[in-house]
């Protein structure tokens, strides 16, 4: 995977190895053809269907997965692949695995006829099964835009990326039309030496990793919620890493599976106290520590929600009232000091109210399980990654609050939350924190969490 192993520092994970074994099915062995380039150009030319002929008109009908010396080794990947798609929770049979071996197992005669025909039908299943696997099961995930799901491509479209590849093979082994997380999960679900509810476990992973596209963008967040890990991804690897905190495992408080992009950074921010914890923890200090508390935390109460509200005398708001849940005051905390929020937070903008942000409480990231927020993802080193995001340091605290910086370009977040991650070469099994995997994620599609900021 490259990159000091995908840069997987995964705390207290149980390890389990990978096989090393082969996708699929028995390899094809190649038989040398004996026929002119030329003979087979003309029998491709004749016998490509209309989703396959602009591809091949385009390469001068030019086979793709067979040449001189019969079929190359992503030919023989591709079989195996199509064999086991029950992995990916599809039908062999339906992507007709069986008469694609069948055709290549005959172009072995090198007639023309018979290269042409199997030189098609590995074109033909390999395209039914990109779009198979693009369309395919995958876990609810709320996405800002349908810009940020994965594209189901054409056949001619997913034909070029697979020519565009530098190594046909490599693409194929690698799965390169999927998430890069996706091959090594998948190729675990054929390993004996996991036992079954291991492997319903990967297969549960899966569905969240089909949720997310191959290649989001040339620059994205990847966010792991079970983990509590942030990646940042550059033209498809991960180039740095570090620690979160996220939501804490009670429902209401769970970081959701969601994408957005990732638009502009607020400096010195101020935090919004979302109504629910105005009442459980405003409320209840106040009545219980006096007005002092809220001076002392930098906390105001203010008229409205308006972006210009007026600020209110807390002696003059009945916190009894507060705490009984009859009347709900707008609390916000000034920038500075113990501000929820420290120093920056970086805006996604969404209904659910989450955000990632700095923290003044490191304490929590030296945690092993990191799930203490209130749906909010809180960054290890949010300069880190602000640099990154904007391409420069993010300039110094200033005394005006809420100061918006806008990012050069937007950047692509995924929150996912996956139990069983490859790592190393092995699978990294996590703790089913959300208890996700025990119940299915079916019924998490609905999300009507708050609009208020939460940490």
């Amino acid at each position: 995977m490259g990159t000091r192993a995908l840069l997987f520092a995964l705390c207290g994970a149980a390890l389990i190895p990978v096989s090393a074994a082969p996708l699929g099915a028995k390899p094809v062995a190649a038989a040398p053809t004996r026929n002119p380039g030329g003979a087979v150009q003309a029998e491709i030319a004749k016998r490509a269907g209309s989703d396959l002929r602009a591809f091949y008109a385009a390469r001068g009908y030019r086979p793709l997965w067979l040449d001189a010396r019969g079929p190359s080794p992503a030919a023989s990947l591709l079989i195996g692949q199509l064999q086991s798609a029950d992995r990916d929770r599809l039908k062999p049979g339906k992507l007709k695995a069986g008469n694609i071996a069948r055709a290549l197992d005959r172009a072995a005669s090198g007639t023309p006829e018979d290269v042409a025909k199997a030189e098609l039908a590995l074109s033909k299943g390999y395209a039914d099964y990109v779009k198979a696997l693009r369309s395919g099961r995958r876990a609810p995930m709320i996405y800002e835009t349908q810009a940020l799901s994965p594209v189901v491509p054409t056949t001619t479209s997913a034909l070029q990326a697979a020519a565009r590849a530098p190594s046909l093979e490599t693409y194929v082994s690698t799965m390169g039309w999927m998430h890069p997380l996706y091959a090594p999960l998948r190729a675990a679900l054929g390993d004996p030496r996991y036992a079954d509810d291991q492997r319903r476990q990967i297969a549960l992973n899966l569905d969240r990793i089909r949720a997310i596209p191959a290649n989001p963008a040339r620059r994205y967040v990847l966010i792991d919620a079970a983990s509590a890990r942030l990646w940042m991804y550059q033209d498809g690897r991960p180039t740095d890493t570090m620690r979160v905190v996220v939501g804490k495992p009670e429902e209401a408080t769970q970081t959701p599976m969601m994408a957005g992009f990732i638009r502009y950074a607020i400096v010195n921010p101020y935090w919004n106290v979302p109504g629910d914890l105005v009442r459980s923890r405003i409320a209840y200090n106040v009545l219980a520590k006096g007005q002092g508390y809220l001076a002392n935390g930098g906390y105001q109460v203010l008229s409205d929600w308006s972006d210009k509200p007026e600020v209110v005398d807390p002696g003059t708001i009945d916190w009894h009232a507060v705490d009984a849940g009859t009347l709900q005051p707008r609390v916000r905390q000034l920038p500075g000091g113990p501000n929820f929020m420290g120093t920056v937070k970086f805006m996604f903008p969404n209904p659910q109210g989450i955000y990632l942000h700095d923290t003044p409480d490191k304490d929590l990231l030296l945690k092993d399980a990191r799930q203490f927020s209130s749906g909010c993802v809180r960054l290890e080193d949010a300069q880190r990654l602000g640099r990154w995001l904007l391409g420069k340091p993010l300039p110094r605290r200033q005394r005006s609050p809420e100061q918006r910086i806008e990012l050069p370009e937007v950047v692509p977040v995924y929150i996912t939350y996956l139990t069983a991650m490859p790592d190393q070469g092995r699978i990294a099994f996590h703790g089913d924190v959300y208890a996700r995997d025990a119940v299915g994620d079916a019924r998490l599609a609905r999300n009507d969490r708050s609009r208020a900021d939460r940490p």
